[in-house]
């Protein structure tokens, strides 16, 4: 079932910036974390205003990303994030995009309804993404050990430079 919502350019460019590495400066720049939301008169999905973490961020302002990200995300209201994951496995580092849609029990019925409708519409314009996660509650997402269940399950022996 489709809603109608559309998505905004800026979000595709977001998107677009995020799956692309970039060298010096222009590396801290790039974002290591979105959240995106259904603008007021339901009509567009829109980047959340000042909801981001920026990888020039990380060790400076935020000390673990994953651990911001997560209180980033409003406890009673749906969003799509996108967040670049880094991990190692037993063979390699990887980085690797996960499309977020976060739908707490608390939020309101007809959010999640909109959301939920909406979902593909995103989707469709995030071409490359490996990785989906529908986040239900803090539990499901606070743990490191779910997110690295979503990137690889057992072979993931760490996630953002923590040991798991």
């Amino acid at each position: 079932m489709a809603s109608g919502v559309t998505v905004s350019d800026e979000v595709l460019l977001v998107f677009n910036d995020m799956k692309v590495r970039k060298a010096g400066e222009e590396e801290k720049k790039r974002k290591k974390a979105v959240l995106f939301c259904v603008s007021d008169d339901k009509k567009k999905i829109i980047l959340e205003e000042g909801k981001e973490i920026l990888l020039g961020d990380v060790g400076d302002t935020v000390q673990d990303p994953y651990l911001h990200f997560v209180k980033m995300l409003p406890p009673n209201d749906c969003r799509y994030a996108l967040y670049d994951a880094t991990y190692e496995t037993k063979e390699t580092k990887k980085e690797d995009l996960i499309f977020i849609f976060w739908a707490p029990e608390s939020a309101p019925l007809k959010s999640k309804m909109i959301y939920a409708s909406s979902k593909d519409a995103i989707k469709k314009k995030f071409q490359g993404i490996k990785h989906e996660w529908q986040v239900n509650g803090l539990e499901d997402i606070k743990d490191r050990r779910a997110l690295a269940d979503k990137l690889g399950g057992g072979s993931v022996i760490s996630v953002e430079g923590d040991p798991l």
